[in-house]
Order: structure tokens, then sequence, then C-alpha cells
């Protein structure tokens, strides 16, 4: 890769070209990225062409190769795009505003090519909006980014410790005040995790009263699903009643919700979780796209990988053992003394067949963390068979023998989720990419590899090796398609005049490389990511710059 210096009219290779090294002030552009191919961000085919930067912005598209630049890289070779826009995110969890700037940076988000995400999800934010702004604004962000409301947080904050019921009339005008109150401050729209406490007593009629002022801002509304599969997460067998809603449930309420009120509804990170539930993405699909054509503004969005982030903390006992404190110190102690009960033995294993079938089976059960290192990297599967038993009492086994103080005795994560339906999912037009991913340093321990890999991986494996859609197609999906659902009207693509929020790829070496086992490794073919003109990632390394804006929803 060479990279010009404009002023001196020489090629530095390996190195990185001076700013105005004589102090010269006659450069058109602050940045040419010169050479490349251009994929624009709409879907269209790539084209030839340089990319000239002033001021933050794109200050010029075409055939620039007499102008004078600060900088000049050479793109030869290299494929040119806009930032990647994460419509679900959790770097807000804290990290945006930490003391240590190295999470401020995102780090582990704009090496995979992040330039703006969207934060505070599943119905949970700081309160007020306004603070939380103030804080990332004074403090300093890598990516540029976007804040919602939380649901969860505004029945708490009206409903207190009672949250266990509908709300009344009153409360939701109430929450309705609050979230004026959060968008005036700044935020872009509302987020709920209807599957979450305290959001899950929450009835549809109060998930209306409140998009219905998201709707008056032109805001967005991002769900968490109520279930993910053929029952929520919290339902177990020897607890629950039969009856909780779906997926299927779950997506027919966000219709719902963006009908009456003209919402512009996100069904984020779309799934078909459990192996019972495997092949339900063409169901699910259909639902939202006949809601497209009847005119309702619901899309969706997906990550690229067919495990899920509770998946990587997979626990097989049920948590009415592991967390009864009456029944023991430890998990262990507890499971013994349910064991011991023949009714509660029973349910224990009934519990235990259960969660396997909707972590994908025993078969898509990998350990990660034994005091055994034997284990790590084998399947429950492999692990029964070596010890020939079945997968539950192999869960039993490694509860009572491995680490009795860790819930499980072992770190597991569960592949719950089918790549053929992950195929479904992907090849829509209306689903955006989203890493639902946080900040992440490699000393943090295990992390989903989404978290490292999500973006390069939707390129690398679904558009290059599996062909489901095309590059450009692939792009769009994580550029002006985000930006559209949002309403940001000066990102997602390459057009003069946006803010340079630009990703430089080498396609032919792109790829994700965090596994399950080791995922603290960032991709490789990313050599450039610039926010509003300023590298935060260099020739391939991290920069640490903290460029990012604050941004709101502007709809027309």
């Amino acid at each position: 890769m060479a990279i010009r210096n404009a002023l001196l009219g020489t090629v530095l290779v390996g190195t990185v070209a001076a700013v105005s090294l004589f102090g010269f002030q006659d450069s058109e552009y602050d940045l040419l990225l010169a050479g490349g191919q251009i994929i624009d961000g709409t879907g269209n085919p790539w084209f030839r062409g340089d990319v000239g930067v002033r001021d933050g912005r794109i200050a010029a598209i075409g055939e620039l190769s007499e102008a004078r630049a600060d900088r000049i890289i050479d793109a030869e070779g290299l494929t040119i795009v806009p930032g990647f826009i994460d419509l679900h995110s959790h770097a807000g969890d804290g990290a945006l505003q930490d003391e240590d700037a190295r999470r401020r940076a995102a780090p582990n988000l704009v090496a995979q090519g992040v330039t703006t995400l969207v934060a505070n999800h599943d119905g949970r934010s700081p309160w007020p909006i306004r603070d939380q702004w103030a804080a990332i604004e004074q403090l300093g962000v890598g990516p540029n980014t976007l804040l919602l409301v939380g649901h969860g947080q505004l029945r708490t904050l009206v409903m207190g410790d009672d949250v266990q019921r509908a709300a009344t009339p009153a409360e939701v005008d109430q929450m309705r005040a609050l979230l004026r109150e959060g968008i005036a401050d700044g935020a872009s729209g509302m987020s709920a995790g209807h599957e979450y406490f305290p959001m899950v007593w929450a009835e549809t009629d109060e998930i209306v009263g409140l998009a219905e002022v998201v709707s008056e801002a032109q805001g967005v509304y991002i769900v968490h699903e109520r279930s993910s599969g053929r029952e929520p997460m919290w339902w177990w067998p020897s607890q629950h009643e039969p009856g909780a809603p779906s997926m299927i449930d779950a997506v027919e309420e966000t219709i719902e919700v963006a009908e009456r009120t003209g919402v512009t509804a996100v069904q984020t990170h779309m799934k078909a979780r459990g192996a019972g539930f495997w092949g339900a993405s063409e169901e699910l699909v259909q639902l939202i796209s006949e809601a497209r054509t009847r005119g309702v503004s619901v899309w969706g969005d997906v990550y690229s990988y067919n495990t899920t982030g509770s998946d990587g903390s997979t626990v097989l006992i049920p948590r009415w053992v592991t967390r009864d404190e009456d029944l023991g110190p430890t998990p262990a102690d507890r499971l013994e003394t349910a064991l011991a009960d023949p009714s509660q033995a029973e349910d224990v294993r009934r519990d235990i067949a259960h969660e396997m079938q909707r972590r994908g089976g025993p078969e898509n059960l990998l350990v990660l963390y034994a005091l055994d290192q034997d284990l790590v990297g084998k399947t429950l599967s492999e692990v029964a068979a070596s010890w020939g038993i079945t997968p539950v009492e192999a869960a039993l086994r490694l509860q009572a023998e491995q680490d009795r103080e860790f819930p499980g005795g072992v770190r597991l994560r569960g592949f719950s989720l089918s790549e053929d339906d992950l195929d479904v999912f992907i090849r829509q037009p209306w689903m955006a990419s989203a890493s639902d991913a946080g900040v992440a340093l490699p000393d943090d321990g295990f992390v989903h590899p989404r978290f490292y890999g999500n973006f390069p991986r939707k390129i690398h494996r679904f558009a290059r090796q599996k062909g489901l859609l095309s590059i450009p197609d692939a792009i769009r999906s994580m550029t002006s398609l985000p930006a559209q659902i949002l309403g940001i009207r000066d990102r997602g693509t390459i057009r003069e005049g946006n803010h340079a929020d630009l990703v430089v790829l080498d396609l032919d070496n792109l790829a994700d490389q965090a596994t399950a086992l080791n995922p603290h490794q960032p991709p490789t073919g990313i050599p450039f990511v610039f926010v509003g003109g300023v590298p935060v990632v260099d020739e391939g390394k991290l920069t640490w710059a903290l460029p990012g804006q604050l941004l709101q929803s502007a709809r027309p």
C-alpha cells in the first residue's frame, strides 16, 4: 500500500504521510482517497474514482488525480465504502461514559468499520438523557452516537417497584411526558425489551401510547422481542404454564404497534431460537413483508452469527435451583439438595432437557471453560459420549465435579440458531446489519465473536462465500439502510456534502477472525476507518482518536 504526500510529490511506502510538512496552505483537500473502487452504500455496483475530504465532509468524488491534498492514500486495489452504522449496539451500557478513554474509543467496533452506533437498547437507558448526552459530549467518543430512551427506565420512573402489572392510563400519560422530555434532550426514539424485567408486564396498549409519542417526533422504536423462540427465555416447563408468547407473537405485536401509530419500528436481532423452532424464519419474514406491502414502516436487523449473546453464558441447571440459597451455599450443593427430592429431581431433569433444546441441542453446546482443561473445546454430546451417559446426566455431573461455585460447573456457549434461518433473514432487503455488541478490550474475558467480527463476516461469509446477496447489497444493509431507518440524511452514503465517515476495505483479505474460544481477534482487511475525516484505524492500527459526534434523527 502506497501513501503519497502531495506537497512533496513523493510516494511513501508503509509510512503515514505528514500533514502539511512545510506549512503550505494551498491544498484542495485534507484527505484524498485515490484510485479505489467506490461502493457508495445505495446498493449500486462499484465504480472507480477518488474521494476528496475537506473539513470533515466529502468534498468531491470522481477523477481527482491532479488535486493537491495534505494526505493522499493510494487506494488502488482497495474498496471505499461508507462507514458502518450499527443499529443495535451496547456500547452505551457504560462504555461511552467510562473514565478509560480506551473504552470510549470503542476499539473493537471501529476496527470492524463502525463509525456510527445507536445506544441504550432493550429498554434500558440512563436518566435523564441530557445528563448522558452532556457526559459523552464532554468526554469524547470514537464513533458517532445516537441515544434512545429505554421503556424499562420509563416504567421504573413512573411505577417504582410496582411493575408486575399493566400500567394505568394515568401512568402511561406520565411515561409519555417523560419520553417527550427524553426526546427533547436529544434521544432519537425509544427502545424496549419485552422479554426483560420490568417490561414483560407491559401490555400492547401501553406500548402503543408510547410509540405514538415516538411517531409524533418522527423517531424510531427499536424492540427486543417478547420471545425469540417458542417461548421466552424466562420460561421453564416445571415453573410456568403453557401459552407464553412466541417469536411469532412478538413480531405480530411489533407490526400492530407500527400499524396503529405510524411509528418506524425495528424488530431487532431477528432470530428463531431453539432446535424445535428452527425453520420459523420463513413465517417471520412473511409477516413483516406482508405488513410492509400494506405500507407499515416495520423493519428488522440481524447479526451475522448462529449463536446469541446469552448463549455465551448458558447454564443448563435451571435458575430456580442455582439461585435458591435456601438449598445450599453453592450451585452444586443446591443441585444435590434438589436431586434428593424425587419430585424436584424430575423437574430438574425436565428443565435441563428443555434448556438443551432451546440452546440448539447437546451437539451445539460448546465448553468454553472448565477446571478440567480436556473438556474445553468439546461439545456436551462429546463429553456425554466419552463418559457413557446421557447429555442430561452429563450436565448434572459437570455441576458436581467441575467448578462447584460456578452455575453449571462449566461455561458453555450454545449455538441456538440455525444458519439456514440466518440465511433467510440476511437475504431480506429491509433487514439491516447490527452487532448487538458492546465495547471490549482484550482482557475482558469471553465475549461474543460479534464484538469483533459482525460486519466483516456479513460481507465475507454471506456475500462472498455463500453468495446470498451482492457485496453492494451487503454494504447497503450496514450503511444507507440503517441511515434511512434512523432518518440520518448526511451519512450512510458516499455523496458530496456528506460527513466523511469512510471505510477502506481490502476485500481479498477481508474476514472475521473472532471465534467462540478466541473472541478478541480483530478482522483482517480493514486498513482505514475515518470518522468525520479523522482516522480511527490507520494502516490497520487503532489510533484511539475520539472524533465521534452525538447525533439525533432528523426526518423531513
